[in-house]
């Protein structure tokens, strides 16, 4: 495997401000003496044919200790530095003028806390760049372990053809935060110009699985190599700038449409005297064998038939809308299995504060996320978070789809409803805890339901073209989404005499529920 990265600490400098003394030693004791910076960039040509080097590397890092450069700050605000790097600069054209090519010369000096006192790191190579002063950034390049929490890693600019990215010890240009794949592996990314994708390999090559999902937007590396804790990954996202994205007939995906907040009382968060009463329970029919008239005899009935309502997604809202009540997150949190879970022990969580904003909280850390987005915080499957429509903007952040949809049969030729006081379908709010709320104080007694969801939302009744939806709430918010879960039409005056028809298929939200309604 060819050498991306020229690594190598050069020990004994007594004065590591001092240009000549890093450059080349004193004298002409050529074979005693230790090799310095020039004698690495001779050794190590860019180019060469047969043992004569016909063009050198122009960019070098230079790492000096982190005591030394915050000192030359505090004294001189970097003029030691600044100096340091225009020296080397000018030696550099110097003596290898003839083998540069007309590239350009560029050192740049940092401070790093893993050098001793009189020690220096140099680093030049083919994965090595130098951006140019007024150079813009084209690509973002940043890791996750989960896909949820990001960690940036490096810039690459236009003019940069290669990065070499691995983990601390090993010979990459830039380290990436959490790196499970030890010293011997590295990520090359390589870029042919903004008018070309960049490409991602790994090296050895044979020793990992790397794939790109077009869907999420990233890589993702596995280790083809069997550990006891199973197969490491790592997620590689490469995110092209605002400045240097290609134009669009539509808005970024990253655009955050915040919606007026509603000073209003919330339409659903009342106390109610309750008067020792159950609620009328809604009736579940029942075939029954009609008793045989004199001279029939046993006959065979076929079943009432069965349809299904299923809780394919949890509709994330704006608990600005509900400010006066307390409200200051809701958090959705996700088990292994990617299954709503409370054993405190979440793969991922969905967070939703009391300013909209949505995050995405793992092990790794608690990050802000925008949708549509794509998250897999295990290998098995993947959990999707979609953008509220613009119609549900007022009242939705986003759209949480479940991995596993939870599902009840209902009956054909009956009507029933859905509320906070309905046991129809009670199963499928899986929110009706105060567990999943929290609010100012500590105050965790109501359920979360109480936001968005009346006490007898809509009726429905299962029919030969779909569903009958009633609305029974004045302040109940309904909305229609097609088989794509997307938005067709705000339901308003849809009663039991003129229902709404609700094609089968289709799916309709209510609270924080989006149920689809199957044949």
């Amino acid at each position: 495997m060819p050498i991306y990265v020229q690594h190598q600490v050069l020990g004994r400098i007594p004065d590591v401000f001092n240009a000549e003394a890093i450059w080349q030693a004193p004298g002409l004791a050529l074979f005693s003496r230790r090799p310095l910076l020039r004698d690495l960039l001779e050794r190590s040509p860019r180019e060469h044919k047969g043992r004569a080097a016909t063009r050198c590397f122009s960019h070098v890092t230079l790492m000096l200790p982190q005591e030394e450069v915050d000192d030359d700050y505090h004294l001189t605000r970097g003029a030691r530095a600044r100096d340091l790097a225009q020296t080397l600069t000018a030696l550099h054209q110097k003596d290898f003028g003839d083998l540069l090519g007309g590239d350009q010369v560029r050192y740049d000096v940092i401070g790093t806390s893993s050098l001793a006192p009189g020690e220096i790191e140099v680093k030049f190579g083919h994965a090595v760049y130098l951006p140019a002063p007024d150079e813009k950034i084209l690509y973002n390049v940043s890791v996750s372990r989960d896909s949820a929490i990001w960690h940036p890693v490096c810039p690459i600019y236009p003019n940069q053809r290669l990065a070499l990215i691995g983990g601390e010890g090993g010979e990459a240009s830039f380290i990436a935060s959490g790196w499970p794949f030890g010293p011997d592996g590295a990520i090359l990314v390589i870029n042919d110009g903004p008018d070309a994708p960049p490409v991602v390999q790994m090296r050895p090559k044979d020793a990992y699985d790397c794939r790109f999902d077009p869907r999420s937007g990233y890589y993702t590396i596995k280790s083809t190599r069997e550990t006891p804790g199973g197969s490491p990954r790592l997620m590689l996202k490469i995110a092209r700038t605002a400045t240097a994205a290609r134009p669009q007939a539509s808005a970024p995906a990253d655009t955050i449409s915040i919606a007026p907040v509603n000073t209003g009382k919330p339409a659903v968060w009342q106390s109610r005297a309750h008067n020792g009463t159950a609620p009328d329970m809604t009736a579940i029919p029942v075939s029954h064998k009609p008793a045989n008239n004199a001279g029939e005899s046993d006959a065979t009935y076929a079943p009432v038939s069965q349809q299904r309502v299923s809780l394919v997604a949890l509709a994330m809202p704006r608990l600005s809308r509900y400010r006066d009540t307390g409200a200051q997150a809701m958090e959705l949190p996700f088990n292994r299995a990617l299954a709503l879970s409370s054993d405190g022990k979440p793969a991922i969580s969905f967070v939703v504060d009391a300013s909209d904003e949505l995050y995405a909280c793992t092990a790794e850390g608690r990050q802000r996320i925008t949708a549509p987005a794509t998250f897999t915080p295990v290998d098995t499957q993947a959990i999707r978070v979609l953008a509220a429509a613009p119609q549900m903007d007022d009242r939705y952040r986003a759209l949480i789809c479940l991995a596993q949809p939870v599902g009840a049969s209902v009956a054909s030729g009956a009507r029933f409803s859905f509320g906070r006081n309905s046991p129809m379908l009670a199963a499928l709010r899986l929110l009706d805890s105060p567990r999943f709320l929290k609010r100012a104080g500590g105050a965790n007694t109501a359920s979360a339901d109480r936001i968005g969801l009346s006490r007898e939302a809509f009726s429905f009744e299962a029919a030969a073209q779909g569903y009958k939806i009633g609305r029974l709430s004045a302040s109940q918010a309904l909305y229609h989404l097609n088989e794509k879960m997307e938005f067709v039409a705000s339901i308003g005056d849809a009663d039991t005499d003129a229902p709404y028809l609700l094609p089968t298929g289709h799916h309709l939200v209510a609270g924080h529920y989006v149920l689809r309604f199957d044949a």
